[in-house]
């Protein structure tokens, strides 16, 4: 049988759309195989978020080629969607698909090999329906990704994606509930639901139609656990809140920040203040007490001065967030912040990033430390080394003693490490 390995990197979307486009191969015969060996074919799932991203992405097209120079690489991702024709001239890669033609990926790939060609089916995103994907399966077994809306409208300054992703497109309610409840079957008791843009679900939908539809949409036997995707602070409001607590919602939410400074958000184009955000804040920790606030910064977006990066510093000290993805600004070509005057030097905005890392690390010990003596439910996934492994509700890595793959377990907190808890199974 022909072999094939997938290499993925960026967000849990490109996780969704790779586990996807790999059930199609197996579906045409195809084998799974490592991708650190050598295949048949390579499909990497590229990013383009930052300039990392398009790094990275390039290091494992050529990895790919070394592996086995003989063997077909597919390019897909944002990277190719906005790049596929110079990439077509500058890697070896037999097929480039982009964001798009992902469900033809097989039969686009063999065509290609069947014509002895190099292909870059690249097609536009601005405006196409919702492409339709499905997945029956994922990586681990206790925990599956669920993708339900795809694209974005908002265009804040310094983000290529909407260009690369293209509009809002929700996946309507009824095929949620299919996929979730295949996935249940399957053996998943734990469902992430991820988008490019979730806060927008539903806007292209009935009228009326919100992320709370697509959330009730998962809500199927043996699902225990539905956490959400990144959400933007605006979303939060009194009666979203009231709704969220009759799902089963994980008390974990990711509200991107990007900057603790208005001046600094209103040049991204971000659509809310601080003081929206720390109202949101303060309703979800009002619902769900106890639960985990994590986020995304940007150190050093262009004209950032010193006094604006302390600004952010302080807000989220202030915030207290339980975890805090840092990165200093990359410019990424066609977006109005890469035109911007007032550039940041590089190592200014290496230097702020890592001086935002130190307090991230600050506050995840601290929320760390807050579970001290509590007794939360952990969703076991594995026994590694005599001891269970797995995931708070508030998605704290967590090992403890006893426990069953796949069943929840009520942990007492006993002990803080570098990245998660410890503690003991209650009978």
């Amino acid at each position: 049988m022909p072999t094939v390995a997938f290499h993925t990197l960026g967000c849990k979307v490109n996780q969704y759309d790779a586990q996807a486009m790999l059930e199609l191969f197996e579906q045409a015969g195809y084998t799974a195989s490592s991708f650190s060996e050598p295949a048949d074919v390579y499909v990497v799932m590229t990013c383009t978020v930052t300039g990392t991203g398009d790094k990275k992405s390039l290091q494992a097209v050529r990895r790919a080629h070394r592996l086995n120079p003989e063997a077909s690489i597919v390019i897909a991702g944002c990277l190719a969607q906005r790049d596929g024709e110079k990439l077509l001239e500058t890697t070896p890669a037999r097929l480039i698909i982009g964001n798009q033609n992902r469900k033809n990926v097989v039969t686009l790939l063999q065509e290609a090999i069947r014509n002895g060609q190099r292909m870059a089916c690249v097609s536009d995103v601005l405006r196409i329906p919702y492409e339709p994907l499905t997945i029956s399966a994922h990586e681990g077994h206790t925990r599956a990704v669920l993708k339900i809306q795809e694209g974005c409208d908002r265009y804040c300054t310094y983000c290529i994606i909407p260009y690369v992703r293209g509009g809002i497109r929700s996946r309507k309610p009824e095929e949620i509930a299919l996929e979730a409840k295949r996935l249940s079957l399957a053996g998943f008791s734990e469902l992430v639901l991820t988008g490019i843009h979730l806060t927008s679900y539903g806007r292209d939908l009935e009228e009326n139609m919100t992320l709370l539809d697509g959330i009730r949409a998962c809500i199927q036997p043996g699902i225990r656990r539905i956490r959400l995707g990144s959400l933007e602070p605006v979303i939060v409001t009194e009666e979203f809140v009231r709704q969220l607590k009759d799902t089963p919602v994980c008390p974990q939410f990711h509200l991107a920040l990007q900057s603790g400074c208005d001046e600094v958000l209103h040049r991204m184009r971000r659509r809310y203040t601080t003081d929206e955000f720390r109202t949101a804040c303060a309703l979800l920790r009002s619902a769900f007490p106890g639960c985990a606030i994590t986020t995304d910064v940007i150190c050093g977006f262009p004209q950032e001065t010193e006094e604006e990066f302390e600004k952010t510093c302080a807000f989220c000290k202030e915030i207290g967030f339980a975890r805090m993805h840092v990165f200093p600004y990359s410019a990424r070509t066609g977006t109005k912040a890469a035109q911007m005057s007032g550039q940041v030097l590089k190592k200014v905005r290496e230097e702020r990033a890592r001086r935002l890392i130190a307090i991230g690390n600050d506050l995840s010990r601290a929320y760390h430390e807050s579970l001290m003596g509590r007794t939360v439910e952990v969703l076991c996934e594995e026994i590694a080394d005599g001891l269970s492994t797995g995931y708070t509700d508030t998605y704290i890595p967590c090992r403890f003693t006893g426990g069953t793959p796949g069943r929840m377990a009520r942990v007492r907190i006993t002990g803080i490490t570098q990245d998660g808890v410890t503690g003991e199974m209650e009978a």
